[in-house]
């Protein structure tokens, strides 16, 4: 028997329009992929327009088209839209979902501030670090460095800060504080965030002077273990191979893998996707692609936004290239960031979802899914395990 194999690439923020409930969040009128291809005057994604990414657009009769991105006439792939069922709009919760689960509550979100950090959980990272905390409110992670670097230089402290996602950050020049220091940090805020139900605890290094900081790629993400099995346990329990390649490792605390090939650039994951499936890794291969958001999303650069689009277009078309018979491609998203949109926050809407094997005939319509979870459950169809408690395949 031939061995299967199957790519979950997520495109990092990559959303296709205001989900049905986006008003709760504050994200009416959102959409990322419309609203950047209008800002640039629209779009040049050929593969993806192939796949069908046009075509999932219009899934949603009423959605607007993606300038330069029409609906394929024969699309190679099968394509639509999926709805996240999950409470919030960040990368922890669209992630979880896509593997199986399904966050019912939300975790835990920090007021705008300051303060926004309880006093009892800095004083008892005060007392384990032996570094003072500074900062302690919401913040752009690119604008909070320049605000307090400087002091942070002087001083040898940390400057913690969050968001609208459920996040404890904390920046450290690299210089004054070496990562090793930083991430053991990490790990004492990851403990103490543990009963508060926080989704991540972030580390985020910077270099530069005053007035010139600027944060490099030697962040780590420090997740919350998932409350049950993901389908990446359950592959592996079976003897199917799981890789993560980018920073997926960190959304599931390092779980449910046979390997992993960490990295934080858009580039780095291309370059390994294309090697392992040279190589016929089989099994699972889920990889993300961040910088879409990391780099443009949250700092509000269609343009920037619109550059990687189209990188990550030439590099579909290399991929699928490269496909065997026996593999199959699934791309979709965790979550929007629309570079168009106020603020510099995630932002909550339907993603794209694109599905395409050289063996399998493409052009068909699978579209508005209720749940990212429809993901995992088409992976263990596909790969030959047992069903999940939730989803349904599209495989």
């Amino acid at each position: 028997m031939k061995k299967k194999q199957a790519i979950l690439l997520v495109l990092d923020s990559v959303g296709i329009g205001a989900a049905p409930d986006a008003s709760a969040y504050g994200d009416s009128g959102a959409n990322t992929l419309v609203h950047c291809a209008a800002a640039v005057g629209g779009l040049g994604l050929p593969n993806l327009e192939g796949l069908g990414l046009g075509c999932c657009a219009a899934v949603d009769p009423g959605g607007p088209a993606i300038a330069g991105v029409p609906p394929a006439p024969d699309p190679a792939g099968d394509y639509g839209v999926m709805q996240e069922v999950s409470q919030g709009k960040d990368t922890t919760a669209g992630h979880w979902e896509m593997a199986g689960l399904e966050v019912k509550e939300g975790f835990r979100l920090f007021p705008a501030g300051p303060p926004s950090f309880p006093a009892d959980l800095l004083r008892a990272l005060e007392e384990r670090t032996g570094r003072a905390v500074i900062g302690n409110k919401a913040a752009s992670g690119t604008e909070i460095i320049q605000e307090l670097g400087a002091r942070q230089m002087e001083q040898g402290c940390w400057i913690a800060y969050t968001s609208a996602d459920s996040v404890l950050q904390i920046a450290a020049h690299e210089d004054v504080i070496p990562l090793d220091e930083l991430y053991s940090a990490c790990t004492v805020a990851r403990e103490l965030c543990d009963p508060l139900m926080v989704g991540r605890v972030i580390a985020r290094p910077f270099v530069g002077e005053p007035g010139a900081f600027r944060r490099t790629h030697n962040r780590r993400d420090y997740s919350l273990l998932p409350a049950e099995p993901t389908v990446m346990d359950r592959l592996v329990a079976d003897g199917i191979p799981v890789v993560y390649v980018g920073k997926v490792d960190d959304i599931f605390a390092h779980g449910g893998m046979t390997r992993s090939l960490h990295s934080e650039s858009n580039a780095a994951v291309q370059d390994d996707l294309l090697q392992l499936v040279g190589e016929g890794q089989e099994g699972l291969i889920f990889a993300n692609l961040i910088d879409f958001d990391m780099l443009y999303g949250h700092r509000r650069d269609p343009e920037g936004y619109a550059r990687a689009l189209e990188d990550a277009d030439r590099f579909v078309g290399e991929l699928i290239a490269r496909l065997g018979k026996e593999s199959v491609l699934i791309i979709t998203a965790d979550h929007g960031n629309d570079p168009t949109f106020g603020g510099t926050d995630h932002t909550r809407e339907l993603v794209p979802l694109l599905v395409y094997g050289p063996g399998r005939a493409g052009g068909g319509d699978l579209g508005i899914r209720k749940g990212f979870y429809d993901v995992a459950q088409s992976l263990a169809a596909y790969l030959g395990i047992a069903p999940l408690a939730r989803g349904v395949s599209f495989l």
